[in-house]
């Protein structure tokens, strides 16, 4: 069954308990949480305090993707706010596997995320030592953008590389996830469907992120 893991980015931060327990009380089993630092990409959103209230909300997993300068800085920080994933950008680290050995060592599943030039065979000398895959399909730093078609024939080389390595590393697909286009991400091998504006941007987003699991 696909994983639905709403992205807190496009939640509304005036009401953000409400709509922290709508996800905890929807199908949705992961929460997604955005760490922007104005550095690594062209946007500031929130960190360690943010998610250790969003937290208390829930008993679901804690996603949290760092798309940070020095992710080896703030580990901690976000394993103590309750973080269960934290995932790093390939892209901001020199010593990656330094940085899983990391985050495995505090004892939280440890992501590497993909920006879309980033070719997914870079991942093959760690793709062993890692729980999931987080290929973005937009350029990171802002939502509400259009789905990178090619993201597809990522996802379709990335699950032949987890599968001939028998490995059962997950594939989080993130940005521009819609009804419209679920079932196809699905169909290439994504496990993950990270969606932000599709689910708070809807009318009844409950409905809508029962719509993304079971399309296709």
């Amino acid at each position: 069954m696909t994983i639905i893991a709403p992205s807190l980015l496009s939640a509304n931060f005036l009401h953000l308990e409400k709509d922290c327990k709508m996800i905890h009380s929807s199908e949705a089993e992961w929460f997604h949480l955005d760490i922007m630092d104005g550095r690594f990409v062209p946007n500031i959103s929130y960190g360690p305090m943010i998610v250790d209230f969003i937290r208390k909300t829930t008993t679901k997993c804690l996603d949290v993707h760092l798309m940070i300068e020095e992710p080896e800085k703030y580990a901690e920080a976000f394993k103590k706010a309750g973080a269960d994933n934290l995932t790093v950008h390939i892209e901001a680290c020199t010593h990656l596997h330094r940085n899983i050995q990391q985050i495995k060592s505090l004892d939280m599943k440890a992501g590497v995320a993909l920006n879309p030039h980033t070719p997914v065979e870079s991942l093959k000398d760690i793709l062993h030592e890692i729980d999931l895959v987080c290929l973005m399909s937009v350029n990171p730093g802002f939502g509400g953008q259009s789905f990178i078609p090619h993201t597809l024939q990522k996802i379709k080389t990335l699950r032949k590389m987890i599968t001939d390595a028998g490995l059962s590393v997950l594939i989080e697909i993130d940005g521009g996830v819609t009804t419209a286009n679920a079932a196809s991400i699905k169909e290439a091998g994504a496990d993950v469907l990270v969606a932000g504006n599709t689910v708070f941007g809807s009318a009844n987003p409950t409905e809508t992120i029962k719509q993304l699991m079971i399309a296709g």
